[in-house]
């Protein structure tokens, strides 16, 4: 007990894998169901642990499942209890409905309008609760955020469909890959404009405060653009060519009914995955060298005795 860090995931976050296998217990969709309740208990017992407090009774496993708990469902930054559906947990069971729904009903206008909206209006729920740092985000810039990544995704969505249109059938299929990404490259940036004004906190190894830094901002959201695509990418693509050689062999035109259930089931498998393998990608506690940030944060480190090279900062989710 006395060698245990909790302030570390148990596994090591320099490696993919430990990356991988951290994510895959903070993103289990099955973390959804505990009850407010439990996961109270499980920060009490967290926070007692941190402050030192003698835990009778506790195992190993029982303290870093308490951890595991944690993670998935407070802010690392605020240490608030996100809300539920915006927490990592809820991403493959809320992206496989309407991942599905998108890849399905791809055709028509008013479906289209309707996916794309709820699909965005659930990013930027997912965007603001993951969010880097504790300073809270103006109603104006959600708003903003939101209406701007919205009409994108749309803009995107009906422009294409109606190029596609002359198009082998796979293009209007993957149409919704492609507004899905343009998207999460104007919501995410404009989610977190706050950040990439003012910076985010950036801290050395002894979690000493450096300042706030807009370059690691900007490394930090390039980084989770680049993750959140990868997520998506699988499903979205994948699955079209499936359904799109399937609907060649007249399999959909004999068994009109398995449409939709199979893209659902192929979605949920990919999501089940990338989800926590694509979040892996990067460390979310993110290194960068000083000497790559602004002359504020170079002078503050200097000051340190250890004088620290490498700094850190949570680049979000």
């Amino acid at each position: 007990m006395d060698r245990i860090n909790l302030d570390e995931p148990r596994w090591d976050q320099n490696t993919y894998w430990g990356r991988a296998q951290y994510f895959f217990n903070t993103t289990n969709p099955l973390n959804i169901f505990v009850t407010s309740t439990q996961l109270d208990d499980a920060k009490v017992l967290v926070d007692k642990f941190r402050a030192g407090e003698t835990l009778a009774g506790v195992t190993i496993e029982e303290l870093y499942k308490a951890k595991d708990l944690v993670d998935s469902a407070f802010h690392p930054d605020t240490g608030e209890k996100m809300i539920l559906i915006g927490r990592m947990s809820a991403q493959v069971p809320m992206n496989m409905v309407i991942t599905a729904c998108m890849v399905t009903f791809y055709k028509s206008t008013p479906a289209v309008v309707f996916w794309q909206w709820l699909n965005q209006s659930f990013n930027s729920l997912v965007n603001y609760t993951n969010r880097s740092g504790n300073t809270p985000m103006p109603l104006d810039q959600v708003a903003k955020s939101y209406f701007s990544a919205t009409g994108g995704a749309l803009f995107t969505a009906l422009t294409l469909n109606r190029i596609a249109k002359k198009a082998p059938p796979i293009v209007g299929r993957l149409v919704p890959f492609a507004a899905v990404a343009a998207a999460n490259c104007i919501n995410i940036p404009l989610m977190r404009m706050r950040e990439l004004k003012e910076g985010i906190p950036v801290v050395d190894s002894n979690n000493n405060h450096l300042g706030d830094s807009q370059i690691a901002a900007r490394r930090g959201i390039s980084a989770v653009i680049f993750s959140r695509i990868s997520m998506c990418a699988p499903g979205m693509v994948f699955t079209p060519f499936v359904m799109n050689a399937l609907e060649k062999k007249g399999v959909l035109l004999r068994y009109p009914w398995i449409n939709a259930p199979l893209q659902f089931f192929l979605c949920g498998i990919f999501l089940v995955f990338t989800t926590p393998m694509c979040c892996a990608l990067f460390p979310q506690k993110f290194p960068i060298s000083v000497s790559k940030l602004e002359t504020s944060i170079q002078e503050a480190a200097a000051k340190f005795d250890s004088k620290p090279e490498i700094a850190f900062y949570n680049k979000g989710l």
